[in-house]
């Protein structure tokens, strides 16, 4: 597997890029201050620039590592930060990574997710020598499971109960794509 960190990433629409210190003021007005937005990916709120650049820290300081991977999506038309996606579990031993991801409320629905999991997937598989990409979703999570279907990856099975959330134990969905299906479909 080649570690390479978080690179740069152009797609028609995006650039995927690490985080920035004025990423802060969208991030706040677009996504991470939305219970709608954070809440289905367990993800705090955040209400202040304060919070949000304390956050942007972290992401900052983790750039260091070359095995962390955490893109700001950036809207190429408007300059702003919409949301995120990461492979946040990265098992160099095995050659797999996970997704996560968000993105602002009116950008979704619009293709955005999909051409950055599709982004992620060719980065993965190509550049990166992953052998398996992985993603799950909550089962109520509609929009997120579209994006994943539309991605082409593969249901694997459903692990029963797995987040307690908004009082009721909710089903976590699992799916994944290995390197020979991601090859196969872009042929």
């Amino acid at each position: 597997m080649n570690s390479l960190g978080t690179v740069t990433i152009d797609t028609e629409r995006l650039l995927l890029r690490r985080f920035e210190y004025s990423d802060a003021k969208d991030m706040l007005e677009l996504w991470v201050s939305k219970p709608e937005i954070q809440y289905p990916y367990s993800e705090p709120i955040y209400t202040t620039l304060e919070e949000v650049n304390n956050l942007l820290k972290k992401y900052i300081s983790s750039y260091e590592d070359d095995n962390y991977y955490r893109w700001a999506i950036i809207d190429v038309e408007d300059n702003r930060c919409i949301g995120q996606i990461a492979f946040y579990l990265v098992n160099t031993d095995n050659y797999f990574a996970e997704i996560e991801y968000c993105i602002a409320t009116e950008y979704q629905n619009k293709g955005y997710m999909t051409e950055a999991v599709n982004a992620l997937l060719k980065f993965g598989f190509t550049v990166m020598d992953l052998h398996r990409i992985q993603i799950s979703a909550k089962d109520f999570n509609v929009p997120s499971r579209r994006v994943i279907e539309k991605c082409g990856f593969t249901y694997e099975g459903t692990l029963r109960g797995f987040f307690y959330y908004d009082g009721n134990y909710i089903d976590r969905l699992y799916y994944s794509m290995l390197k020979d299906e991601y090859i196969s479909r872009m042929r």
